[in-house]
């Protein structure tokens, strides 16, 4: 079994001769938390699609897990393991937190079992979205409505739902996007939590929580890698900062 569970190889999407990824050849080691980093318009989002395949690469390859899923249909690179968070965690809003989960679980389950039409087994189901709920600490909002709750627990619940499709590598997209403070918080420890024997894969515009969280980074520029390496050594590098310049978030994650 390879270190890395995801290699992509000469990775390029182009879009009527634009190249929004250029020549990308990510290394994903499994296990650890890796961000995708860099100024907007550098190719982070077109990447994320790439993986899971809502777009086709134009060149290159994608590995995951030892095979070559790169003309795989979305759904069948989903089944293998590889998930993003936000696929299935189109949360249904007039649905209980609970409902929510239970929805996730039984996707799961739905390729090979039927058996939640008894109602027996519904308890099974119940049990279970509930020990993912608490893993999540939203044990106590399970008999919320989903569009009550706050911005930031949405959040949580979408990790939750992810993680009932039983994921061995997850992908967030901005997860603490629009958060304050005590939120953010909240969220980085979830992933820290939910990280163990799991490779997470993220896009982040917040730069301290990239910091604190990740083994790897990888910086995207114009749609090419730019650096990769732990935060510390990326962070100092004089090409990584020309790209932030602009942007002061390199220096406001050091403070």
């Amino acid at each position: 079994m390879s270190d890395f569970i995801l290699e992509t190889a000469g990775l390029t999407k182009e879009f009527k001769g634009f190249a929004a990824v250029s020549n990308v050849d990510l290394k994903v080691r499994r296990g650890h938390i890796h961000a995708l980093i860099g100024p907007n318009g550098a190719g982070k989002t077109t990447v994320f699609n790439l993986l899971t395949k809502f777009l086709p690469p134009t060149r290159g390859s994608i590995t995951f897990d030892g095979r070559d899923i790169t003309r795989e249909a979305p759904a069948v690179t989903a089944r293998r393991g590889l998930v993003r968070s936000f696929q299935i965690s189109a949360t249904f809003p007039h649905l209980t937190v609970m409902e929510n989960v239970r929805i996730g679980l039984q996707k799961k389950l739905g390729t090979e079992f039927h058996f939640w039409r008894s109602e027996k087994s519904l308890d099974v189901l119940n049990d279970r979205a509930m020990e993912l709920l608490e893993s999540v600490d939203l044990g106590s909002f399970a008999d919320t409505v989903t569009a009550e709750m706050p911005y930031g627990r949405k959040r949580a619940l979408e990790i939750a739902t992810t993680l009932a499709l039983e994921p061995t590598m997850m992908l967030l997209d901005e997860p603490t996007q629009g958060m304050g403070h005590e939120d953010i918080g909240r969220v980085v420890a979830l992933i820290r939590k939910v990280s163990a024997n799991r490779t997470i894969l993220m896009v982040e515009h917040n730069l301290s929580v990239v910091a604190n969280l990740c083994d790897r980074i990888t910086v995207l520029q114009r749609g090419s890698v730019l650096a990769e390496g732990p935060y510390e050594e990326v962070s100092k590098n004089p090409q990584v900062l020309e790209a932030y310049v602009g942007s002061s978030d390199m220096n406001d994650a050091h403070h």
